[in-house]
């Protein structure tokens, strides 16, 4: 059994365990994510700069993965990379069974449009819109007809605890709101994946609470894969597993549901 709580201005996952632990790849599940051998360099001046080196990882179905690491660790560029916003220098992704390292940039909207949803550190909500019209609008890019758009951004609203703020715009919105209308976009596309960027960033501890359950239990109702970026370790407990990432590689994963480090690479 899994529950959140708030201890010396941190936030935990307990767990409470039932039966004998789980294997290291959930029983049922299958790939969503494969990563191998992942690298990517810069060049800066005459110096070689390894943003990611040798990167190599799976995650699963209905999984949720948090990538931890400080500010240069290369935690940002994997989700790029992931996300198929940056191509790798060498290395493989392949992502609900597609190389995407492979795809062209045309490709890759149209993948992204399918298969990703995206949340947020800033929001990124349009500031003329309302929360209904923000939720709705990746939608239009899918041919689906305005009353339509409108039903299904209305229900996922609801969904997120926000049906009494649909008309509201942005600056009419707490942080908390604004990142629950987050949330509720990048849902309402039904992507496989969903990459939050530091989704609780900008917001109090509290508010972050609230904003991790929320993304925990929606997206384990709705059975999608979500990858969460942070630079907090007290956060990132929420989630099943732990890559933590250093200087490019991959130090430990941990299993936050055998409470066990299940790989760890010096």
């Amino acid at each position: 059994m899994l529950s959140i709580s708030e201890r010396n201005g941190g936030i935990f996952l307990d767990i409470e365990k039932q039966g004998e632990q789980e294997s290291e790849q959930p029983a049922g599940r299958q790939v969503a994510i494969d990563v191998c051998n992942l690298q990517k360099f810069y060049r800066l001046g005459d110096e070689t700069v390894r943003a990611l080196d040798g990167v190599t990882f799976q995650i699963y179905e209905g999984e949720f993965v948090a990538i931890v690491g400080t500010s240069g660790s290369g935690k940002s560029t994997l989700l790029n990379m992931l996300a198929g916003l940056e191509k790798p220098t060498k290395g493989e992704i392949t992502i609900a069974g597609q190389r995407i390292d492979r795809l062209k940039e045309n490709q890759l909207v149209r993948f992204r449009r399918r298969k990703i949803g995206f949340i947020f550190q800033s929001f990124n909500l349009i500031a003329t819109m309302n929360a209904l019209e923000n939720v709705a609008f990746p939608l239009a890019f899918r041919g689906i007809t305005k009353t339509a758009r409108e039903k299904k951004a209305d229900a996922m609203l609801e969904r997120v605890g926000l049906s009494r703020h649909k008309s509201h715009k942005p600056n009419q919105m707490s942080g908390g709101q604004q990142q629950r209308v987050g949330v509720a976009r990048a849902l309402v596309v039904n992507p496989s994946i969903v990459f939050a960027d530091e989704p609780t960033g900008n917001l109090d501890s509290n508010t972050s609470k609230e904003i991790l359950e929320l993304m925990r239990n929606v997206v384990s109702e709705q059975k999608k894969t979500l990858v969460m970026v942070t630079h907090d370790n007290n956060l990132a407990h929420v989630a099943d597993r732990i890559i933590h990432i250093r200087d490019g590689k991959i130090k430990k994963i941990e299993n936050n549901q055998t409470t066990g480090i299940i790989e760890e690479v010096y």
